[in-house]
């Protein structure tokens, strides 16, 4: 869930600073923190958070999604180094080399998160006192 709310936060945020959608060699950039963010940047970010937000109230879901958010930032963080520091992804979104790193933590933090999480949850029982 604090996953969610961070990325939410960031696309709403992102939009301060950049809110355009423009393609190919005209991606706009500007640095919102230490990361590259545009129109389409904050709307991934907007995107994985509300999924993220989506699943946290369900056990299985929320253990599901931590796995493929994982990977799926796993593949976004390979394609981001090469692409290279200030490159772009499919000619639409900026990616500079903090962007990478911080792909790198989302992925381990996510998957660990997912791995790290019993398939099942643990049945809790109440006992109540006899008089």
């Amino acid at each position: 869930m604090v996953f969610g709310v961070v990325l939410v936060a960031a696309g709403v945020l992102g939009f301060f600073v950049e809110a355009s959608f423009d393609v190919q060699e005209n991606v706009p950039r500007e640095t919102l923190i230490l990361f590259d963010v545009n129109g389409w940047h904050n709307v991934v970010h907007l995107a994985s958070g509300a999924i993220l937000l989506a699943v946290a109230g369900s056990y299985a879901g929320a253990r599901s999604v931590a796995i493929g958010f994982g990977a799926v930032y796993a593949v976004i963080t390979i394609v981001g180094f090469i692409a290279g520091n200030d490159g772009t992804i499919l000619s639409l979104i900026p990616i500079n080399t903090e962007d990478n790193i911080l792909h790198i933590l989302i992925t381990v933090a996510a998957i660990g998160a997912g791995l790290a999480t019993p398939a099942h949850p643990t049945p809790t029982t109440t006992t109540t006192a006899t008089a």
